[in-house]
């Protein structure tokens, strides 16, 4: 194979560089500026993928390769078959190598780039400046695989942390859960690479720890809203569109709430006539809630005392569209509510003096998830 030959050369004959000593702070700042991943990896194919990454690490030049999750497998492949054989190298166990594939997908989505957040470069955007390397040398990705690896050997118990966890303990991101979004595609990717590897489907997990059994994986969460940039008060942000595999009811409610942007909030307003002269029509949080959904068809009470039991309760992790999500007070009597959009957005009529907006989830505090339908 020899795009795979390339790889075990660079990484196998490159010494291993010891990273200093403590633990510095990485950046997921490109992952933040790009577009957002709005859809959970779930039922990943692994055969599926094993035949694309054969194929790239073949030669194929990605032109037809499809890989969900990777939009430049061309140039992606490579990069993680560089970070799974620079594990290997290490005597890294594969949930290790999983974390650093999942790391790396949220920080540059696999991508060794060359701009980032302030100094960020590479793979897993690391920062010179807070004693990862010479610019030049983060630019390598045995090197920056290196550096993530000696990092990540550092953390105390990491082999019994979620994928999630471990890679926020190396990086520090501002993003702890966005790894978790990526943890089932890198197994399927480490699986299908270190097959590629001579006697690399025939060795047992190298993990030291047998009788101790890894958390349950946290599964795909919401993308945070990061993504979009700033949006103004009012509008929908560029990109957006409601998920095709949203809800009918949860669609129309949506779509409705969308209807009533821009319009200024009025505490006790019926939100039944939002761009009228009369500001008692005007919405409110859990008007726009009620509202919205009886245009859809489905009967909710009136207040966030009471929306809140509505339905049934859900993890913020597993949020689908047209989710309740409710804030500020306390769970069992949260002040303010919203409608989780997909793409990690939410509308809200937020408070007076504001209008009906949407704003990314990262913003929110999440008390309490209902699912109303």
């Amino acid at each position: 194979m020899k795009g795979l030959a390339g790889v075990v050369g660079v990484v196998f004959l490159s010494p291993i560089l010891l990273a200093g000593a403590g633990m510095m702070l990485a950046s997921s700042a490109d992952a933040v500026n790009s577009s957002s991943f709005s859809s959970c990896l779930s039922d990943i194919d692994a055969g599926k993928v094993a035949e694309q990454v054969t194929k790239i690490l073949d030669g194929a030049s990605g032109t037809d390769v499809h890989i969900d999750g990777l939009d430049l497998p061309a140039e992606q492949v490579p990069n993680a078959a560089t970070i799974v054989a620079t594990g290997l190298s290490l005597d890294v166990p594969e949930k290790g190598q999983i974390i650093a594939l999942a790391t790396a997908m949220q920080e540059s989505r696999l991508r060794n780039l060359g701009y980032g957040d302030r100094d960020s470069l590479g793979l897993f955007q690391q920062r010179p400046s807070q004693g990862w390397g010479s610019a030049q040398q983060i630019r390598d990705p045995a090197y920056a695989s290196e550096q993530f690896y000696q990092h990540l050997l550092t953390v105390d118990g990491w082999q019994q942390m979620t994928v999630a966890q471990a890679a926020q303990a190396v990086q520090r991101s501002g993003l702890p859960d966005a790894y978790a979004q990526w943890e089932d595609l890198a197994t399927a990717l480490q699986s299908a690479i270190v097959k590629t590897f001579p006697g690399g489907g025939d060795t047992e997990s190298t993990d030291t720890d047998q009788d101790i059994e890894s958390p349950t994986s946290t599964g795909c969460t919401p993308g945070d809203g990061s993504g979009f940039g700033r949006i103004p008060e009012g509008s929908v942000p560029k990109g957006y569109s409601i998920p095709k595999d949203a809800d009918p009811k949860a669609r129309k409610a949506i779509a409705w709430a969308m209807q009533q942007l821009g319009t200024l909030y009025q505490w006790g307003g019926s939100c039944t006539n939002a761009h009228g002269p009369d500001p008692m029509g005007r919405c409110d949080c859990s008007s726009l809630m009620q509202q919205a959904y009886a245009h859809a068809g489905i009967t909710l009470t009136r207040t966030t005392y009471t929306q809140v039991n509505e339905g049934k309760a859900v993890s913020p992790a597993h949020l689908k569209p047209g989710d309740l999500i409710f804030s500020r007070g306390t769970a069992a009597r949260p002040e303010h509510v919203g409608m989780y959009m997909g793409q990690g957005l939410v509308i809200e009529a937020p408070r007076t003096t504001r209008p009906v907006r949407i704003t990314p989830i990262k913003d929110w505090e999440i008390l309490a998830a209902r699912r109303v339908l």
